[in-house]
């Protein structure tokens, strides 16, 4: 598949590296020198500097005959000029980042018009997975398949843990809530268990369920948390717009940090239920002034990941209930998780996964679409939701006389909004979402046989 890509900052860089894993080729378009010469030394792509939405550019880098056409520098309205740009040159489909507050509500009449296939915007896609977070405190991350009717639920299991030295066979018993464990975390290392699988103390274990067995699990497990209420955000940028919106409206209390008096001021006049303080986020004081250690949760979505972890840590040092913090870079991701604290959001990873979602389902020619696509644990694992289409091979099999590859694993069914946690005797249908846990890129549904 041949991809264009223009814009090679965080977003960019992040398709351009999954792209490039998967064999496609890929020429990227970016207005810094600097930029192009590291993207070309790090990945198997060919680079070009200019102005990406320039139509001689365009046509010089091959757009005409693309695939697949990305825009993703940081302007909205140059995004949208240059896939108009490649639609009119011939490029098969296009993809625009679209971050502006405003422009989401008028998206649908801008991409008819402007003959956009499809448009990304990572930070609403970061606000919602925070929002699933919030309402649900007791989970690191909460990812969801079918519009919400399944959920993908990473828990930790702490030394006091009743899961502690049991097996996965005894636990799912015991509990009697129809969930599956589709993939653990055991420091570095993944794992797709087995029935004799035996849980330790500060595994991380991801469970796909339904929104209400997520709760009775949660409960049973004694991991229930009081709900939260007092959220405290630090941070103006465009996630906070999205996400104090939602807040609001969903009556919680909103209280924000913003060290640019412009931004704050313009956050104040756009969410006037929202209490917008002026002041450095980072500074310790202003913090137990303004209520941190009081409050149900923190949330650190300034434009510096550093800083995030700094006020994040702190947080933890008051003892916040919870703590999200929204980072960038994966090894500072990884620092997080290895101390374990807290939530961690990355808006380029949600993007990332989004496109490569997009470019697998564009790529199939045989039928089952790709839905929805996670990458677990610095990508080692994915969980991807299929449609069944009527050409599958997997129809109306049960699952127990269908031969898998190694790795592989069926995490769910959903059928007409409901969750299906497979048995051997389970089978899938056509239309069906189904969920598939596996150590290696698939492309269609038909590639979990052997």
């Amino acid at each position: 598949m041949k991809i264009v890509i223009v814009g090679a900052g965080k977003i960019g860089s992040a398709i351009v590296k999954n792209a490039s894993m998967e064999n496609h080729e890929v020429i990227v378009i970016d207005d810094n020198p600097e930029v192009i010469e590291r993207i070309v030394n790090q990945f198997d792509v060919l680079g070009i500097c200019g102005n990406g939405v320039s139509y001689e550019m365009q046509k010089a880098s091959g757009t005409a005959t693309a695939d697949l056409f990305i825009a993703v520098t940081t302007s909205d309205e140059a995004n949208m000029l240059a896939c108009l740009i490649a639609k009119k040159l011939g490029a098969k489909n296009t993809i625009a980042r679209v971050r502006d507050y405003e422009y989401t509500k008028q998206i649908e009449l801008m991409t008819d018009a402007l003959g956009i296939t499809r448009t990304i915007n990572p930070e609403h896609e970061a606000s919602k997975e925070i929002m699933r977070i919030i309402n649900f405190p007791e989970a690191i991350k909460v990812d969801s398949f079918a519009h919400g009717s399944a959920d993908l639920t990473e828990l930790y299991i702490q030394e006091d843990s009743e899961l502690v030295g049991q097996s996965l066979m005894n636990i799912t018993s015991k509990l009697g809530v129809p969930i599956l464990v589709c993939a653990v975390q055991r420091g570095n290392e993944v794992i797709i268990p087995t029935g004799k699988f035996v849980f330790e103390a500060k595994d991380k274990i991801h469970v796909i369920s339904s929104q209400e067995a997520s709760r009775i699990l949660v409960n049973k497990l004694g991991l229930s948390k009081s709900k939260l209420k007092d959220i405290m955000i630090i941070g103006a940028g465009k996630i906070t717009t999205y996400l104090a919106d939602s807040l609001i409206k969903n009556n919680f209390n909103v209280k924000i940090i913003e060290i640019d008096p412009k931004k704050a001021k313009e956050l104040a006049e756009l969410l006037p239920k929202a209490t917008v303080i002026v002041g450095d986020g980072s500074d310790q004081n202003l913090l137990r002034e303004e209520g941190m250690k009081d409050s149900d949760a923190v949330i650190c979505l300034t434009g510096i990941d550093e800083e995030n972890i700094i006020i994040s840590l702190y947080a933890n040092k008051l003892f916040v209930k919870k703590i999200i913090t929204k980072v960038n870079r994966a090894s500072f991701a990884g620092l997080l998780e290895s101390i374990e604290m807290g939530s961690v959001i990355s808006p380029q990873d949600l993007a990332a996964n989004q496109i490569i979602s997009y470019i697998r389902g564009s790529s199939n020619t045989r039928g089952s679409n790709i839905l929805t696509l996670y990458k677990l644990v610095d990508n080692q694992v994915e969980v991807i939701e299929f449609l069944a289409s009527d050409s599958s091979k997997v129809l109306n099999v049960p699952l127990k006389d269908l031969e898998l590859k190694k790795n592989i694993l069926i995490g769910g069914i959903i059928r007409n909004h409901k969750v299906i946690i497979p048995s051997g005797m389970s089978f899938i249908e056509k239309g069906d979402s189904v969920i598939v846990v596996s150590k290696e890129a698939l492309n269609d549904l038909d590639e979990i046989l052997m």
